[in-house]
């Protein structure tokens, strides 16, 4: 075969070659979608690659998730232990359920164990008079026992009076009452993890890309621009994926129980709709920044106390009023609440609505942004 017969695909013998090429676009450029995959191959490889990189988005997460996880893998699953000094009526009737009575001798004795933070409260009964002495160190214990102790007190006034009750109160929890603290906890933690990711990700690369000049060799290349944000688009989705399948892969093992009821599904959507906004965090901070420290400080400056003040490792439904108003505007506040309300809180669809939209507005304002701010080099 000529090269003549090799260009239009005609055998020496006069029959019909049949050759097989890659899709080709006009003037034999290889066709966007080859373009785009390629360059998503290439970002892929080159993200699992780097070790540091693979630590930070698996397992640097995971150790969140095993820390938290494991520390309050039994909280309430017992009652709470207070020193008790005397008897009486409150202290006989102090609920067995929700608190335990440890007996000293003397006030000073139980005192002692209260300040060296052994015990979060003792309370003293010497015939009509109750001492209730609490550690200002464990609020949430310490506010815990005096609702319990108040109870107490005015059931006993109650009873002392010899008037029958006139009204009765109930309280059971609406959540299962089987779910573990990992039901809480997880949300949260896989919704920083991602958010982690994406931000860094997108950010490091762009700079990196920039400083070694391979934005220019990419802007000069045939590929057009959106090939180029498409790709790094998928593989953040893709790590994404890959970062949740392995994060509830680990908490649903027995040592963390997690379950996953009614329409968790819906947590795949708010992923995807999260690591899109966080996305756009990252680039632009990779449209900023001029050095990989730069770019990694800035994105830790903007990640690390959202997380915080959204809700992530701890519940902030009594933070001040401004606090609380003020982490509506942060994109893994929504995040968070929408993976609490599907994951724990056994809600549907509606509850993903708002945040879905949310984030994704978000996504959109921010990738705006960087689009205006981006430079393909230094110069």
């Amino acid at each position: 075969m000529t090269a003549a017969d090799r260009g239009t695909g005609t055998a020496t013998d006069g029959t019909a070659a049949v050759t097989h090429r890659p899709a080709e676009g006009a003037a034999g450029r290889p066709s966007p979608r080859v373009q785009l995959s390629t360059l998503a191959s290439a970002m892929l490889r080159g993200f699992f690659r780097d070790r540091t990189a693979l630590f930070f988005t698996f397992f640097f997460p995971l150790m969140f998730l095993v820390v938290f996880g494991l520390v309050f893998r039994d909280t309430g699953s017992g009652p709470t232990t207070i020193g008790v000094v005397g008897s009486g009526p409150v202290v006989s009737h102090l609920p067995d359920q929700v608190l335990t009575a440890k007996q000293f001798d003397s006030e000073a004795a139980a005192l002692a164990e209260v300040r060296s933070g052994n015990l979060p409260a003792v309370l003293i009964e010497r015939n009509t008079t109750l001492t209730l002495r609490f550690a200002a160190s464990d609020q949430v214990k310490a506010a815990q026992v005096q609702g319990i102790v108040e109870a107490v007190v005015s059931e006993a006034n109650l009873a002392a009076s010899g008037r029958p009750r006139t009204f009765t109160l109930t309280s059971t929890r609406v959540e299962d009452s089987s779910l573990k603290a990992i039901q809480f906890l997880a949300p949260g933690i896989l919704s920083w993890g991602v958010a982690t990711s994406a931000a860094f990700g997108a950010a490091l690369t762009l700079v990196s890309w920039r400083r070694t000049q391979l934005l220019r060799r990419v802007r000069l290349s045939p590929a057009p621009v959106w090939t180029i944000v498409a790709a790094r688009v998928g593989v953040s989705l893709v790590v994404a994926a890959v970062q949740a399948i392995m994060f509830v892969g680990v908490a649903l093992t027995p040592a963390f129980g997690l379950k996953l009821t009614g329409d968790w599904w819906l947590a795949a959507p708010l992923l995807l709709a999260g690591t899109l906004a966080f996305l756009s965090i990252g680039l632009l901070v990779g449209a900023i920044a001029h050095t990989e420290e730069a770019a990694s400080a800035l994105a830790n400056f903007i990640v690390l106390p959202m997380a915080f003040l959204s809700g992530t490792f701890f519940d902030i439904s009594q933070a001040p009023a401004w606090l609380r108003a003020v982490s509506q505007v942060f994109p893994l506040r929504w995040m968070n609440d929408g993976m609490l309300d599907v994951l724990s809180r056994g809600q549907g669809p509606s509850a993903v609505a708002l945040p879905l939209v949310v984030l994704l507005v978000f996504a959109v304002a921010v990738g705006l942004v960087a689009t205006r701010v981006f430079r393909w080099d230094d110069t």
